[in-house]
């Protein structure tokens, strides 16, 4: 891909952003609408986890394969192929006349969203070529992610408020379309100079782990161990079947000899922590400010803002930070605020005073804020250009897999505890453990964030990415390797 100028490069990024726009928007949105939803489709706990999990295991199972797609046929293709998927399954979403048929047009949206963010972030790592100009440019893409967490809550909120919970995936109809042209006209396409084969066994792996385990664990609350048991055997399976099939492909759908790199694998991890906490804390929170509370949609979006705010205030703040010291700051940040809120809602019942719920609040917003952009650059700026697709969509499949679990997890632990106890007065006790939960991410994400960002972490992500380069200029000159 020939070098871009400066304003088409910022012009490129901001596309970019906009997908990512649409798809945060959405999830933050949706969280504010689940009891609005809860009452108008009837939907249990685990059915309200459906709306949002049915989204993230399909965007999680898909991404690798989209990433790699993209690499072999065409990066700016399948954005666009992306965008118009998304904006369909969005329209279907606001005309669902129940739960199922909800659940089953959120997976629509997801099969397009896979196309957008790993391939967005490709195409950025591909444009921004000078390491700390894509440090800043992730910087910038982390903190979209700050601005769909407080317009989201907002938006959602007034949309349910004024009009109903289907205007939520009307808002991505627009922008989806606007994308689609700005795409279409100023994105060059770009591809992997050797196309990767399709691995149909490691994605058919992928999505039954992810589709298993997360039903086994929504599920064994209500259904029991019978039901859901079987279920967790069956992604025990298909993990091991992925651990003795991929390595032995020549092209693999999951790479493993990328997990060599410490501060790949830990970045991996620390994005299924910092997300799975996401996901569980916006999920209590929303149903304790509106259930428990009795606040509308639009004021449980306002006390959103304090967790908001300092997201998209800190991610560019992150971004710099480490195109100038490392991830290592910033994890390090993330890890200590993150930990600190969840252990002051499990200790000290944040939730029952407005200023302890306020400190929360912002303890993990600040967070979160830090935590996106040193997992973004250290999962792709170690590996060769050419892979960038596949190991982009590694660090997103890892996100979407946290956040799926944050909430199958924390959701299932939630019904648990409450049983059959008048809602109100049970949740903030049977809230105490998803909170301790939310505390231990944090403290994975504080811990790996030491862990791998070292010397000794940095030097193994050298030496893997010299060997990967290694093989594949032994495979384009035809040497076996």
């Amino acid at each position: 891909m020939p070098e871009l100028s400066h304003r088409r490069r910022m012009l490129v990024l901001a596309i970019c952003c906009i997908s990512l726009l649409i798809v945060s928007l959405d999830t933050t949105a949706l969280n504010v609408a689940l009891p609005a939803m809860q009452r108008d489709l009837r939907a249990t706990t685990a059915g309200l986890q459906w709306t949002i999990d049915a989204y993230t295991v399909v965007l999680a199972g898909l991404l690798m394969l989209a990433g790699s797609t993209a690499d072999r046929i065409g990066r700016k293709k399948v954005f666009m192929t992306g965008l118009v998927l998304f904006s369909l399954g969005s329209l279907l979403c606001s005309l669902a006349p129940d739960l199922e048929l909800l659940v089953v047009f959120r997976m629509v949206q997801a099969v397009g969203g896979s196309m957008l963010n790993p391939v967005a972030m490709s195409i950025i790592t591909n444009t921004f070529t000078d390491p700390r100009e894509r440090a800043r440019a992730i910087g910038v893409w982390g903190a979209v992610v700050g601005i769909s967490m407080a317009a989201g809550p907002l938006v959602g909120g007034l949309l349910v408020e004024a009009v109903d919970w289907r205007a939520i995936f009307w808002v991505n109809l627009p922008v989806g379309l606007v994308a689609l042209l700005l795409t279409l006209r100023c994105v060059p396409e770009s591809r992997a100079p050797k196309a990767r084969r399709p691995d149909p066994v490691g994605q058919v792996l992928v999505i039954v782990l992810f589709g298993s385990l997360t039903y086994a664990i929504i599920e064994a609350p209500t259904a029991g161990f019978a039901t859901s048991g079987p279920f967790a055997a069956v992604a025990l399976a298909a993990l091991l079947g992925l651990l003795w099939y991929e390595p032995r492909r020549d092209e693999p759908l999951i790479d493993l000899r990328f997990f060599r790199s410490v501060p790949f694998s830990g970045a991996t991890v620390v994005a299924i922590s910092a997300f799975a906490a996401l996901g569980g804390f916006l999920f209590l929170s929303t149903l304790y400010l509106q259930n428990v509370r009795g606040l509308d949609a639009l004021h449980a979006g306002l006390w959103m803002l304090p967790m908001a705010v300092p997201t998209f205030l800190c991610a560019p703040l992150s971004g710099r930070l480490v195109g100038s010291r490392g991830p290592r700051l910033p994890l390090l940040i993330a890890g200590v605020a993150m930990t600190a809120s969840g252990v002051l809602f499990a200790v000290f019942e944040a939730e029952t005073s407005d200023l302890t719920l306020l400190i929360g609040y912002v303890l993990f917003g600040i967070g979160f804020g830090f935590v996106n952009a040193p997992i973004t650059n250290t999962a792709v700026s170690g590996m060769p250009r050419a892979q960038a697709g596949v190991a982009a969509a590694v660090a997103s499949t890892s996100r979407q897999l946290g956040q799926t679990l944050g909430v199958a997890v924390v959701g299932a632990v939630l019904a648990s505890g409450i049983g059959s106890s008048p809602y109100r007065d049970a949740f903030v006790a049977a809230a105490v453990p998803g909170w301790w939960i939310l505390a231990a991410c944090g403290f994975a994400v504080l811990v790996l964030g030491a862990v791998s960002s070292g010397r000794w972490a940095r030097r193994t992500a050298e030496r893997t990415a010299e060997r990967l380069e290694a093989k594949d200029v032994r495979e384009a000159a035809g040497v076996s390797a």
